[in-house]
């Protein structure tokens, strides 16, 4: 057995493997001790259940938002993670017509860019005083930069589900073409020749075979969206806001006893978090 082991290639990862789960493990005692109101920089040491008492309550520092960021963090995860799966799925279908090496290049292209780099750039094209704006006043369309719509820092948190759109649809593409461009055209030729149209062929047809990996790309960028603090630090507003970043202003609250309610909400993304992963983990050794 340990001659299997050593043979395997898990062998060589196994010094990284352990210091990573030493950290991640260590990481995840530390705050579950702080979220069950385990500070010994104010000298509390009883372990409770207040913080999580507070978020469901809507008592506390950040009970008091706790359900209103928990709907807005649902909110854009889903409407970037649905708008992202249509169109990609439009996009891969679009280019898989036309087969080039230039269109996976100019896809990988953005995903290259962080997605607070994506951000600050959706920033300076949407703000009422940004580069859109302006050209629109150079154009006649609006008086005032007042006249442009709000579509960032904003209440519905428009500007970040189109950053999201930015980047995750050219990630799904990339996975829906990948899978496509590996099929054969025969089917498409059978339905064809039988009379299906070409929405018949796309519904019959093309989505059967690209919904695995769409279904798991999209569980997976809903899992990073719902999670991700940098884009609605950036482009949202003060209320609402999103769990990661009402847990970041909990942690760091100068009233130290806020930071068990950081904590905890934390510990409630994390594991919203791994268990959207793990069943995306699950689809794909089901289906494979």
């Amino acid at each position: 057995m340990r001659r299997k082991f050593l043979a395997s290639p898990y062998a060589s990862l196994a010094p990284a493997l352990t210091i990573i789960l030493i950290l991640l493990g260590t990481s995840f005692i530390y705050g579950l001790m702080q979220s069950l109101g385990y500070l010994t920089i104010i000298g509390e040491r009883e372990l409770n259940l207040t913080a999580y008492q507070n978020l469901i309550s809507r008592q506390g520092t950040a009970g008091r938002e706790f359900w209103v960021s928990l709907g807005f963090s649902l909110w854009v995860s889903l409407a970037s993670t649905v708008l992202s799966a249509i169109g990609a799925l439009f996009l891969a279908t679009l280019l898989n017509r036309r087969p080039s090496n230039f269109d996976t290049f100019a896809l990988n292209w953005n995903i290259a860019f962080p997605h607070l780099v994506w951000g600050v750039f959706m920033l300076l094209l949407l703000l009422q005083s940004g580069l859109l704006a302006r050209w629109a006043g150079a154009l006649g369309i609006i008086q005032t930069p007042a006249d442009f719509p709000i579509l960032v820092r904003d209440r519905y948190g428009i500007g970040i589900i189109l950053t999201y759109l930015g980047k995750e649809i050219p990630f799904l593409t990339l996975l829906i073409l990948a899978l496509l461009r590996t099929q054969s055209d025969g089917y498409l030729l059978v339905a064809q020749n039988l009379g299906a149209n070409a929405w018949q062929r796309f519904r019959l047809v093309t989505l059967p075979l690209v919904r695995p990996a769409l279904v798991s790309g999209s569980l997976l960028v809903f899992a990073y969206i719902f999670g991700a603090y940098e884009v609605p630090a950036l482009l949202g507003v003060r209320y609402p806001r999103t769990l990661p970043v009402l847990a970041l202003e909990s942690f760091t609250n100068p009233d130290l006893r806020a930071r068990a309610e950081g904590m905890a909400i934390s510990l409630i993304i994390a594991f919203i978090v791994f268990m959207i992963a793990g069943f995306a983990r699950a689809r794909e050794e089901m289906q494979g």
